[in-house]
């Protein structure tokens, strides 16, 4: 079910990939698969501690030019193959993080053909956030992510 968006503090796309939905969960939810594609090339993902349980903590550690990027987070819903929503509002243990940024709702359905219709959505906490996360290329960003999962998922099935 999709949740209601605010255009005020919510960013969204849907796609639909050409990959099925438990591969696409597999590697949203396995440590092993995401550093090939959580975060836009040739920016690396360098370590990643998955614990997929709500309250469990979704860890990773990003290098972004020569810069090494620590983000923490917790699952706050796990719906198996079906939705994961995970926010870095909280730290494993319910510790509030100190500037808190987005909480992100991803979807998966079943498409026709034997795909995945891929829904994100980030929601933020006022329309400054969103807008400058807007302005730091949401779209181009997740839809990257996004590209660049298909395209593993796809390695995955041969």
């Amino acid at each position: 079910m999709m949740p209601d968006l605010d255009p005020n503090t919510d960013l969204s796309f849907t796609r639909t990939l050409a990959v099925p939905r438990q591969l696409v969960w597999d590697c949203w939810t396995q440590p092993r698969h995401i550093p090939h594609f959580f975060i836009p090339a040739p920016h690396k993902v360098t370590a990643v501690d998955i614990d997929l349980r709500v309250g469990g903590r979704f860890n990773t550690v990003f290098e972004v030019d020569g810069a090494v990027i620590d983000n923490r987070g917790v699952y706050l819903e796990v719906v198996p193959v079906e939705k994961l929503v995970f926010t870095d509002a909280y730290t494993e243990g319910w510790k509030p993080a100190p500037e808190p940024f987005m909480t992100a709702i991803l979807l998966l359905a079943d498409a026709p053909g034997g795909g995945t219709t891929y829904t994100a959505i980030a929601r933020h906490r006022n329309p400054e956030t969103r807008k400058t996360h807007e302005d730091m290329g949401f779209f181009d960003g997740w839809g990257t992510v996004v590209t660049q999962l298909e395209t593993y998922a796809k390695g995955l099935m041969r």
